[in-house]
């Protein structure tokens, strides 16, 4: 395997096991946080799909956001299905677009936000966001814990 079909295989392995946990997520508790300023369930799972689509306008953009808005953003709260039909058509874009990269440009393109100090290589950037994804699946792990709810298996 290349670097670009692992970052795909990564990229997909994390999202499956994230939509296992996020289809556990019983409807009583989509709307419930630990605390007052945590995202409840359902925003935790819109930020990690607004978040992709955020992340591949960045990379197009050589690291700059701009006046950038989730098309996500304005949409109401409804279902997990919902949120994961919604960012579908995005999801799909982001994958394509990894696909397209070259080895080379992998390693050479950089990645530069100026307001956050950071400097990563295009393939190093990838990397990170499949991370965030998998954080913040961790995360909902724990509220199903809190809640003492079932969890699902993820390690399989």
């Amino acid at each position: 395997m290349n670097a670009k079909d692992l970052l795909i295989l990564n990229f997909e392995e994390v999202r499956r096991r994230s939509i296992k946990v996020w289809k556990s997520i019983a409807d009583d508790y989509l709307f419930w946080r630990p605390d007052g300023d945590a995202m409840n369930c359902i925003e935790m799972v819109r930020h990690v799909l607004e978040g992709e689509n955020i992340y591949h306008h960045i990379i197009l953009h050589g690291g700059e956001l701009g006046n950038f808005e989730s098309p996500l953003k304005s949409n109401p709260y409804f279902s997990i299905e919902d949120e994961l039909k919604n960012a579908q058509p995005y999801r799909e874009r982001f994958l394509k677009m990894i696909n397209g990269f070259t080895a080379k440009e992998l390693e050479e393109i950089y990645i530069v936000r100026k307001n956050l100090g950071q400097r990563r290589t295009l393939g190093d950037y990838l990397l990170r966001i499949a991370y965030h994804e998998a954080v913040h699946t961790g995360q909902l792990l724990d509220y199903l814990r809190t809640v003492k709810t079932i969890r699902p298996k993820i390690w399989d």
